[in-house]
């Protein structure tokens, strides 16, 4: 089968459109054909080699996926064959005590398809059975297939760690990525007053175009702390999403409420930071950090998506054929939403 990745980490030059057996599938799986794919930050990290996580080479990207049941293995039931279906990036034991509980990104065997193991850019997908749901009726398969990572990052972050309530003031830092268009869809839905912060006056137009009720283009005359300490009124803000890290988490938590909390999920621009402890202890505020969601969660996002509630925000589109094109052009940060690759 075609799938695209690499055999050795390093830089873009690394990937290439593979031809790797076709996975078999086993009891309690479900082998999907699938139709679309979609690419993350977390695969240009993934492409790198990151510090801790060794994974077997060749290696599949993508993380999110949609497609048609093609095979089901002995155990795997409620399905049918040629079913359209959206795959669950997250993979966990579903034995030991955080999977019993409903917990599994607490797993200590949890995994994410693309990062750890083999992922969606490729003809063919094996995964459990638990991983595979019904494609809500008004998703096409590729804007199914580039919502489940985001999403789901975005939806426990917010609602579940972040605490999120309506009227609280949040400030999702950065305009454009998929993750953020997501938080942005996610804190509105909850109720809040929205304000996105990005260096980019295009992705702010974008996202009062999407649902922001303010934005701040942020820079060196205009501080990020200072424009959302002033947006927010001098109160500063309940929730602030930020994923950046290196380059903008110091800063950001200077512009928390009292009781505040920065919720971070990554750390695009670097993982280390260095912090001023004061503001957080003065104005008892907190970071906390978030990953994945629940199989739970990621069922009360698929019903919000089938609501028109949430709604995938694709930014381009790129054939299997042209992964590498579409892995620079999220290399460069300009787009606005998800980058997504079509199997034909």
């Amino acid at each position: 089968m075609r799938a695209l990745g690499f055999r050795s980490h390093g830089g873009l030059e690394k990937i290439e459109v593979m031809d790797l057996p076709e996975p078999s599938v086993g009891p309690g799986q479900v082998k999907v054909r699938m139709r679309s794919s979609a690419f993350n930050r977390l695969d240009l990290f993934t492409l790198e080699g990151m510090a801790g996580v060794t994974i077997p080479l060749p290696h599949i990207l993508g993380g999110d996926g949609a497609g048609t049941v093609e095979a089901l293995g002995e155990g795997a039931e409620g399905l049918s064959r040629g079913a359209k279906v959206i795959v669950d990036p997250s993979l966990s034991c579903g034995k030991c005590e955080a999977c019993l509980a409903g917990q599994e990104p607490y797993c200590r065997d949890y995994q994410i398809l693309g990062e750890h193991v083999n992922g969606t850019a490729a003809e063919f997908v094996v995964v459990p059975r638990v991983n595979v749901q019904p494609l809500p009726a008004n998703l096409d398969f590729l804007s199914a297939g580039c919502v489940a990572l985001v999403f789901m990052t975005a939806y426990r972050a917010l609602t579940t760690v972040g605490e999120l309530k309506a009227g609280d003031r949040v400030a999702i830092i950065g305009g454009g990525g998929g993750l953020n268009t997501a938080a942005l869809q996610v804190a509105k839905w909850r109720g809040a007053q929205v304000t996105v912060a990005t260096r980019s006056k295009e992705h702010a137009e974008k996202a009062s175009a999407l649902g922001a009720d303010q934005t701040l283009v942020y820079g060196p005359e205009k501080p990020l702390d200072r424009g959302l300490w002033a947006l927010s009124g001098k109160k500063g803000m309940d929730v602030i999403f930020d994923c950046n890290g290196t380059s903008t988490v110091p800063t950001s938590v200077k512009a928390l409420a009292r009781g505040g909390r920065l919720v971070f999920c990554g750390g695009t621009s670097g993982p280390m930071i260095t912090l001023d402890v004061r503001p957080l202890f003065w104005r008892q505020s907190s970071l906390r950090g978030s990953t994945m969601a629940t199989r739970k969660e990621f069922l009360e996002v698929l019903a919000l998506l089938a609501e028109g509630k949430l709604k995938p925000v694709v930014d381009s589109t790129f054939p299997l054929e042209r992964g590498r094109e579409a892995l620079e052009h999220l290399a460069r940060g300009s787009p606005f939403g998800k980058v997504t690759l079509s199997v034909p």
